[in-house]
């Protein structure tokens, strides 16, 4: 076995058993391919990696080959690498994806070892992921918001991107992770909702000092998170916490206990099937804060 196999597994069992075909293409974002591809290994995943010419201009094979401890299809030959590939993964996740891969699967075109890989998969009704990254300008693009919107129509799932100086920028890899795991996933939450608190809230003293704890929200937002990716509707109502809120669930953001408690009373209104509530508001209060900081000249 391939050392570098060694790390499946060794941060969660949740890809367990999954075999993953990640297709990378000519954006300077391939540089995160690495990364990804370790991301997935440590939750239990099997990568195998399929590089279109422009990646390889950017990253090396050789590269993805030490990241994954499999080799990597450069491109297709008598051995149809592609079809092989798409029957042989669970997910396809195409990462990054430049707007000319995102256009030519959205049209069928197949020229590359990528958007080849892609087809197949898409024919084959496999999961197919696709994460975008490119300039702003270009992400919005009518023609490419058209193709985004012609590949969900196909039922494949496109991460949006972080939009950061101008850029359509390619997502935190622990982010697109739960994407992977919400496509292998048996959606036995389908239909219910989910109303999850979670972080501290603030409670302001005056106009300086407050009243908080160091809650990081992480057990609400983990209780977030497994119901999304298990099919259910989730609103979280989250404090000022230090964890990230995930992708695919409603968030209200809030600061205070007050402001707090009215969004719950406002969501709860709404008849939630499961309620979590895992935030951590502080003990006490200032019944009257003060305005200004007393002492201060």
């Amino acid at each position: 076995m391939h050392p570098s196999k060694d790390i499946i597994g060794s941060r969660g069992r949740r890809l367990a058993g999954k075999r993953i075909a990640l297709g990378i293409c000519g954006s300077v974002a391939a540089f995160k391919a690495p990364e990804l591809a370790r991301v997935l290994m440590r939750h239990g995943a099997e990568v195998r990696t399929v590089m279109s010419e422009k990646a390889t201009e950017i990253i090396s094979p050789q590269l993805m080959e030490w990241a994954t401890g499999n080799e990597v299809v450069c491109g297709l030959t008598g051995k149809i690498e592609h079809v092989e590939v798409a029957k042989w993964a669970d997910v396809v996740l195409i990462a990054p994806a430049t707007a000319n891969t995102v256009g030519k699967m959205a049209h069928g075109i197949d020229d590359t070892a990528v958007t080849s890989l892609a087809s197949v998969a898409i024919g084959l009704r496999k999961p197919v992921i696709v994460v975008p990254a490119m300039h702003a300008s270009m992400y919005d693009h009518p023609a490419v918001r058209e193709n985004i919107a012609r590949l969900r129509g196909m039922g494949v799932e496109v991460v949006e991107p972080k939009m950061e100086e101008g850029k359509a920028k390619f997502p935190d890899p622990e982010a697109i992770l739960w994407v992977v795991v919400g496509a292998v996933t048996e959606k036995d939450m389908r239909g219910l909702r989910v109303l999850v608190t979670a972080g501290p809230t603030v409670e302001p003293v005056d106009s300086v000092k407050f009243i908080t704890n160091p809650s990081s929200g992480k057990m609400g937002i983990a209780f977030a998170r497994a119901a999304a990716v298990r099919g259910a509707d989730v609103t979280l109502i989250y404090g000022p916490g230090s964890e990230p809120a995930p992708d695919g669930v409603r968030v209200i953001r809030v600061k205070t206990t007050k402001e707090m408690k009215e969004a719950f009373d406002s969501a709860a209104g709404e008849g939630p099937d499961i309620v979590v509530d895992a935030a951590a508001p502080p003990a006490f209060a200032v019944e009257a804060p003060v305005e200004g900081q007393p002492g201060a000249e």
